[in-house]
């Protein structure tokens, strides 16, 4: 077939609107009648709630209605958790609104319906809630030890232990003997600090109940797991509810759950027999919406003394927050399969602790739980190859999977089915002048100059086209990786593609409708993408984990290819041919060795009239498919960051960056792309500014962007990025997810670079964001013992 769409670089055709205004948020929404919530929130991380007073905010001007957590009791449900990881795992029950006690600050306790915005957060300060404190426990290892317990009534903070063991699972060796048998071992300790999904768009939802139908719109990326959910918590008929996801401003995860607010919002509108909105201030955003990341990870690598590597430890201890949202518990498990990344270790064991504190419950946020992973087993690689003195480059070249192993069975159990690490990292070593740099960084060692230039190393690899039904099955994940599509050929010719994907930022619109384009030889311009409303997209699995085109791409594939044979059919009948003989290229039916032929666009109108249709045909060129991936795809690529320190300020500059990216075949660069410099920002943001922060109280500091610091375009470079293709054997397209890539890789990147400019000092770790604060600090303290042991006589 004739490709003219396919790996082009088309401008996004959805950008019209949404730089124009004429896009449709939630929170434009307005209905007649509306009501408007606002929504009382604790200010205590943990506390008993003795009792609430809302007689002054039901007597204010503007106030339909208050609502407490006893009055919603037999209404609201407890949100639930999808991903149960163990037969074990604890949870408390989740209210919407808490009844007797909260467990994290921000926790909503009462809600105000007014007639307008204003009106119901004019109210909130009549509503007088008392409290009596309890303890809180924040610190992992303190809720490992049960110190203080986050939910007294559940005995213990650990939720469940996971555990994948290669020697238990017949897929490697076992990881004692490796780490006892070793020439070298090194033990490390790193910290995943918490991080708050910034999206551009605060979440917002709208419901509508004046109809047989009740239609919520949410800024949501999951609108049909919304709706199921909304169904099985409220006991509402899945047939009665219909879910809307309209442009959505972005989510990065950040809007992969159900919420209490949508939950609320529901009642309210139930309650009142009025539309009714909900919209975050970006304080609640930063406040109450899930969190991710956060974790502390406990490591153990094994080496030969030539740099093989023989073995890997990991013990993690993974902040849930106060309660399980629907796969927080999920998370820090999909990177269990992750920390072997693209290297050959014989023994690996993982074991994963997910524990309870009084903080705001931790959900996906972009990578979810690889980038975790990836940055453990760079930071690990860095470390090993400074202690044994070798290129950090050399190193990885030693102990990763050459192209030639490919399909290749890792240790944790997962077949890689294609891959390059050696063209990929080659071509960023020479767009970077890797040497070169090694030449400078050698010379400022030696001039001791005040600025020293360090140069970060970062090789990856990922899990995503998330997922498989069976494998999430085997890890008792409640749904199904499955995605839905429809194509529909109009009787003008036109195209319309129903997807169950979900888009809030990505292009959809665009890459499917080049996909469809080239499959069946239609104009671009007259294909439309219909998507986020389940009563149009009747099936979906939604967007999240890089599976929109791998998964949802494959759906759609299958569906046109399903009206190409069906067209077949009526060509053949209409052309007077055998149907073996019809041939199908670029939007023309023809026969074999004529010039006898019709258009997809004549053969439709044809359909239409149904006037001269085969017998037995229903007269419909409309095909669904329903698309399950046979394995996840595996995206990888090298790295490479040059960080500048300034040894008496701490002061941390990027001064150049180049990723090489192996995605498979591409369907638009243009979007990829954009793709990878978003990816790049979140994990260069996490090495260097983004973290959340609570006080010994509970209270989180960072509740604004005053102080919850993310990069703007003028503290980031322009990024060279470049790409090699190895295309996936496992759909039709040879494509890879490329969503998360730049977040995984590029946050290891920038830390080895910071720790590789001063190591030389003594220092081997900081803390994310690598600050000029703490920067200056680990140089101070390094000093500061170098003067102490000179002043003892100490052994250095």
């Amino acid at each position: 077939m004739t490709t003219t769409e396919i790996g082009a670089p088309r401008t996004r055709k959805e950008d019209q609107r949404l730089i124009t205004g004429h896009s449709r948020y939630t929170d434009n929404m307005v209905l007649p009648g509306m009501l408007h919530i606002a929504l009382v929130r604790s200010p205590f991380a943990h506390a008993k709630i003795t009792s609430i007073n809302v007689e002054a905010a039901k007597k204010a001007t503007g106030v339909v209605m208050v609502l407490t957590g006893a009055d919603v009791a037999d209404e609201q449900g407890s949100l639930p958790c999808v991903w149960p990881v163990t037969p074990e795992q604890k949870a408390p029950s989740y209210p919407a609104i808490a009844i007797d006690r909260v467990a994290f600050a921000g926790e909503i306790v009462a809600c105000i319906i007014g007639r307008s915005a204003a009106a119901a957060q004019d109210a909130l300060d009549l509503v007088d809630v008392e409290y009596e404190e309890l303890p809180v426990v924040l610190d992992l290892e303190e809720a490992y030890n049960d110190t203080v317990l986050a939910h007294p009534d559940l005995g213990t903070n650990l939720s469940a232990k996971w555990i994948l063991d290669s020697a238990a699972a017949g897929t490697g060796k076992d990881v004692a003997e490796a780490l006892a048998t070793s020439d070298v071992v090194i033990e490390r300790t790193y910290r995943q600090q918490r991080l708050i999904p910034a999206f551009m768009e605060p979440r917002s939802t709208v419901v509508d109940p004046t109809s047989e139908q009740i239609t919520m719109w949410s800024a949501t990326q999951v609108p049909h797991i919304v709706r199921l959910v909304l169904a099985l918590t409220l006991g509402v008929p899945e047939s009665k509810v219909r879910v809307v996801a309209p442009d959505v401003g972005g989510g990065f995860g950040g809007k992969l759950a159900v919420t209490p607010e949508e939950i609320i919002t529901m009642i309210a509108a139930h309650r009142t027999g009025k539309p009714c909105k909900y919209t975050e201030t970006r304080s609640e955003s930063l406040i109450a919406g899930h969190h991710g990341r956060a974790q502390v990870q406990r490591l153990k690598l094994s080496a030969t003394k030539d740099g093989i590597v023989t073995g890997l430890s990991v013990n993690l201890l993974a902040d849930m927050g106060a309660y399980l949202g629907i796969i927080t518990s999920g998370i820090p498990i999909l990177g269990a399969f992750m920390y072997n990344a693209i290297y050959k270790f014989p023994a690996y064991r993982f074991e994963c602790n997910n524990l309870f504190t009084n903080t705001t419950t931790t959900g996906a946020y972009r990578g979810a739980g690889r980038p975790e992973a990836t940055f453990a087993i760079e930071r690990l690689m860095d470390d090993l190859a400074a202690e044994l003195k070798m290129d950090p480059i050399e190193l990885r070249r030693k102990n990763w999977i050459k192209h030639e192993e490919f399909p290749f069975t890792t240790v944790a159990g997962l077949e890689y089915d294609s891959g390059n690490y050696e063209a990929a990292t080659d071509k960023a070593l020479e767009l970077f002048g890797y040497d070169k740099l090694r030449a400078e960084q050698q010379a400022r060692r030696a001039s001791g100059d005040r600025v020293q230039l360090g140069i970060g190393v970062s090789t990856f690899t990922e899990m995503c086209g998330l997922a498989p039904s069976r494998v999430l099955a085997s890890l008792d994940y409640a749904a199904g990786g499955w995605e839905h599509a429809q194509v529909r050929v109009l009787a003008t010719g036109g195209v319309e593609v129903v997807t169950g994907i979900s888009p809030h930022g990505q292009g959809h619109e665009t890459s499917f409708s080049q996909i469809v384009a080239d499959r069946l030889g239609v104009p671009f311009d007259n294909v439309e993408i219909l998507h986020g409303d389940t009563q149009v997209a009747q099936k979906g699995m939604d967007t999240y984990g890089s599976r929109s085109l791998v998964v949802g791409g494959m759906a759609v594939v299958a569906a046109a290819d399903k009206v190409i044979e069906k067209a077949k059919t009526v060509a053949a009948h209409l052309l007077e041919a055998d149907r073996d003989d019809i041939e199908f290229t670029a939007g023309r039916f023809g026969v074999k060795g004529t010039d006898q032929g019709m258009t997809l666009a004549e053969i439709a109108f044809a359909v239409f009239s149904g006037h001269n249709m085969p017998d037995g045909f229903e007269p419909s060129l409309d095909s669904d498919a329903t698309f399950d991936p046979v394995n996840f795809n595996f995206p990888h690529g090298t790295h490479l960051a040059a960080m500048e320190v300034d040894t008496e300020t701490g002061e941390v500059s990027l001064r150049s960056y180049v990723c090489v990216d192996d995605i498979g075949n591409v369907i638009n660069p243009l979007l990829v792309d954009g793709q990878v410099h978003g990816g790049l920002a979140q994990g260069i943001a996490q090495a260097l500014y983004e973290e959340a922060v609570y006080n010994e109280s509970g209270t989180l500091v960072t509740g604004s962007f005053v102080d919850y610091l993310i990069p703007s375009a003028a503290d980031l470079p322009s990024f060279t990025t470049a790409r090699t293709t190895t295309p996936a054997t496992t759909n039709a397209l040879g494509v890879k997810g490329v969503g998360e890539a730049g977040t995984i890789a590029s946050t290891p990147a920038i830390v080895n670079g910071v720790l590789d400019a001063i190591r030389q000092f003594g220092v081997s770790d900081i803390a994310m964001p690598c600050t000029p604060s703490r920067v200056w600090t680990a140089l101070q303290e390094v000093a500061l013992n170098d003067t102490s042991s000179e002043t003892t006589g100490a052994v250095r």
